[in-house]
């Protein structure tokens, strides 16, 4: 074009270069009307083990379809598969859709740590499994696990075991404000109130090695041990010790997600108003407090507007799970 005048130029001058068109790709992606609902019960490897229908004995083995990209499929989420769903050997099937999750158990490695680890979806309840003795009782593990309850949408309940070696009345009275409920076992027993709780619901377990919890889980799912490695080897064949597992039990009436013993529970993806919003009688007044309030009071937070509630009943309590949010003795 060189020795032409621009101002004589319109679009007819424009030429474009063959080859690929210039119309958009389009990002809908396929709807998957005819997807079968399933729930994970193990992952292992980028393979996820799914309960078609919710029905323990139908087991697949499904893969991340490419679309999803690298959208967390974690034991608990509630799928959609297409493909071949049969579980049988040598068969693969895809997850297509994960649906919304209802609850939701994240934790971080410590407290500075940015990544978010998410380790169960969709339970109803957790029971934070802690020891009277042997190990002792680590209640800043219990504070933070309500934390992260109360923040990702479970009910927590306090399961203590071991009673026949120590008491419970202390723990008990330490957590009597918060209305958490609270479960006393012992190891030469067998415990019906525990039956009852995990009976035709979705409940996750949690606690440090050695306080218990395989052993209620072994009670609850008399072949836990098998179920476990029936599970995994729908897969490649390998039980993990770093992921979770949902187990059904007996009869079909619900669900228990057993966890690895963890030695942290990090906090890092969770704020202070998080953890007010779970007690009703705080949340209007910590709207008055004034910006970066911590809400734990004089002399961190001396302007927070917590002490103006009338109902204190349950504020010494929620400040120190505040406190151990934020990394404090308590």
């Amino acid at each position: 074009m060189a020795g032409r005048d621009w101002r004589r130029l319109d679009e007819s001058d424009v030429r474009v270069r063959p080859g690929r068109g210039s119309r958009p790709r389009s990002k809908r992606r396929p709807e998957h009307a005819d997807a079968v609902p399933a729930m994970v019960v193990a992952v292992d490897r980028g393979r996820w083990t799914c309960a078609v229908d919710g029905d323990p004995e139908r087991l697949a083995t499904a893969m991340r379809a490419r679309e999803l990209g690298r959208t967390p499929i974690v034991v608990g989420d509630r799928v959609g598969l297409v493909g071949d769903v049969s579980g049988k050997p040598d068969t693969l099937a895809r997850i297509v859709r994960v649906e919304e999750r209802s609850s939701v158990l994240r934790r971080t490695a410590d407290d500075t740590d940015p990544y978010e680890r998410v380790v169960v979806a969709n339970a109803e309840q957790l029971l934070i499994v802690t020891a009277l003795a042997d190990p002792p009782p680590r209640t800043g593990f219990i504070d933070r696990c309500l934390v992260a309850c109360y923040a990702g949408g479970l009910q927590p309940v306090l399961c203590l075991t071991k009673a026949d070696l120590a008491s419970p009345d202390d723990l008990l009275a330490r957590y009597g404000e918060l209305d958490v409920p609270t479960l006393v076992t012992r190891h030469d027993q067998e415990s019906e109130e525990l039956v009852e709780t995990v009976h035709g619901r979705v409940s996750a377990f949690v606690g440090h090695s050695g306080v218990g919890k395989s052993t209620l889980v072994n009670r609850l799912v008399p072949d836990a041990a098998l179920a476990t490695g029936e599970v995994s080897a729908v897969g490649k064949g390998r039980h993990t010790s770093v992921a979770a597992v949902a187990l059904p039990l007996p009869g079909g009436n619900g669900w228990v997600i057993d966890t690895p013993g963890v030695r942290s529970f990090g906090l890092a993806h969770i704020t202070a108003d998080d953890i007010v919003s779970a007690f009703p009688e705080f949340t209007e007044a910590a709207e008055e407090c004034p910006p970066g309030c911590g809400h734990l009071g004089p002399p961190e937070d001396p302007d927070c507007m917590l002490d103006e509630v009338p109902e204190k009943r349950r504020l010494p309590s929620l400040r120190r799970l505040l406190a151990s949010r934020a990394g404090l003795e308590t």
